[in-house]
């Protein structure tokens, strides 16, 4: 499924931009979250996100799905998927926005761009500025986007039992590091 969806998304992407644009695409996005509470810390990844970037005009489009997250305690991942995420209805997380400045593809040196979009988690969409530190690698043919930013449980609708505060953090840090490759036209 996760390959046909690429095939959409990059069949409309080259649609709708102008020939000359250059595509990035990734499908082993590391997506890192941390929740450090005062009786457990809580760490979750998945090395199933998948992207596509128009270097062109900085527009990006990023999708990870949840229950793809794995957790160090079975049990954990149980609640982070029935309980608060609900995955089986809101499948997954996704984020689609637009570069602030252009991305300098013969710069050698790590780039900081600032991408506006809308980000969305459990069916809940809030416009977000998530900063990103861009690596051009292999002669223009690879990006390394890293970045990291704060996610509050409450700016989607996620419910923390008031029992459970001190086992789950209010605010979850998110950090995502993915090597986009060239897609060739």
């Amino acid at each position: 499924m996760r390959p046909f969806y690429f095939l959409i998304m990059t069949f409309l992407y080259w649609n709708t931009t102008p020939v000359n644009a250059q595509f990035y695409q990734t499908t082993s996005a590391e997506i890192r979250f941390f929740s450090s509470a005062p009786v457990e810390d809580i760490e979750a990844v998945s090395k199933e996100g998948i992207a596509v970037l128009n270097s062109d005009n900085g527009e990006i489009s990023f999708k990870v799905m949840m229950r793809s997250f794995k957790f160090e305690k079975s049990l954990m991942q149980e609640h982070f998927n029935e309980n608060y995420v609900e995955s089986e209805k809101y499948p997954a997380a996704t984020f689609k926005g637009e570069a602030n400045s252009k991305i300098d593809l013969d710069s050698s040196t790590p780039q900081e761009v600032v991408f506006k979009g809308d980000f969305s988690v459990h069916g809940v969409s809030r416009p977000r500025d998530i900063p990103v530190r861009i690596t051009v690698k292999n002669n223009g043919k690879a990006l390394k986007l890293e970045s990291q930013f704060d996610v509050a449980c409450k700016d989607h609708d996620i419910k923390i039992p008031k029992i459970l505060w001190e086992n789950i953090a209010e605010v979850i840090e998110v950090s995502v590091n993915a090597e986009f490759q060239i897609i060739t036209k």
